[in-house]
């Protein structure tokens, strides 16, 4: 299986250039705008468009025409999800709707005595979330590869102003961020993870995943592990409208004595829930890379 090279997809410019249909047409025209700009975008991504479509044909198992109409429906979603990040940081919550899954358990986690890992992925709306948690924003640690962040992260910054939450950057040659991960949660801090991109084939390991065969990382599971850490699945989906829904899935018990190996069996867990998220928006995956191993 192809690793991840750490950048994701959306380049500067656009990000700006929405940023500017944002502020000076509204959230609606930009996304009248984006049925245009994925038109154009299918053709000129032949790879991120070639495993998307083996994750309907394949995957998901739709037919022909199907599979041309979810392909289109990816790509726009994709793009939504892109402009309401960009218009919450911009100061407009008020223009969409919330519901939340399991939000009290999640709260009494966040509240209590030691610090939690979250664990996503690139589905959904994940960071939108943040500017949604208040005071909580400000203990967030989210783990990513320097390349992903890097660029965008100094454009929204440039025009929507500083983040919330924290980097921590991820390093294979070097381990300064497990240091980082360790301490934050020492402090009673939060650290995000994304569970379903791999980085290195060391601390990874293949499960089975809609059907087929695909690699995760075990990094953010074992650390779980190691530091007796509290765990919670967390996705934000889009639904119909403006509108978007939280889930939390708080992560059942898999401390050592619990399983043979026990970051397996907390991987499998959140496996087993990311199926499920998937099953319910298929329209919502956003690995544009070779994620299976056939």
């Amino acid at each position: 299986m192809r690793l991840w090279q750490g950048k994701s997809r959306g380049g500067v410019f656009g990000y700006r250039f929405f940023i500017f249909l944002i502020t000076h047409a509204g959230i609606r025209f930009a996304y009248f705008f984006l049925l245009f700009v994925v038109i154009h975008f299918i053709p000129f991504a032949p790879l991120a468009t070639r495993w998307n479509w083996y994750y309907y044909r394949k995957i998901q198992r739709y037919g022909m025409l199907k599979t041309i109409g979810m392909l289109y429906l990816n790509y726009y979603r994709f793009g939504q999800v892109l402009i309401d990040k960009m218009a919450v940081r911009m100061g407009k919550q008020s223009c969409y709707q919330y519901e939340f899954e399991n939000y009290d358990a999640f709260l009494k986690l966040l509240n209590g005595n030691t610090g939690v890992i979250m664990i996503g992925a690139h589905v959904g709306n994940w960071e939108i979330g943040g500017s949604f948690f208040g005071e909580y924003a400000k203990k967030i640690n989210i783990v990513m590869l320097d390349a992903e962040v890097r660029k965008i992260k100094q454009a929204l910054e440039e025009n929507l102003g500083h983040f919330e939450y924290k980097i921590i950057p991820l390093s294979e040659q070097h381990f300064e961020h497990i240091y980082k991960i360790k301490e934050a949660l020492d402090n009673k801090e939060y650290v995000c993870f994304q569970g379903d991109r791999k980085v290195s084939d060391k601390m990874s390991c293949t499960f089975d995943f809609l059907g087929k065969p695909a690699t995760f990382p075990k990094g953010p599971f074992y650390l779980a592990v190691k530091f007796k850490t509290p765990v919670v699945f967390y996705f934000s989906m889009r639904e119909k409208g403006m509108k978007y829904r939280f889930k939390f899935f708080i992560a059942g018990d898999a401390l050592p004595g619990r399983a043979a190996r026990p970051e397996e069996a907390l991987l499998r867990q959140y496996i087993r829930t990311l199926e499920s998220v998937l099953r319910q928006y298929p329209e919502q995956w956003f690995n544009y890379y070779k994620f299976w191993n056939e």
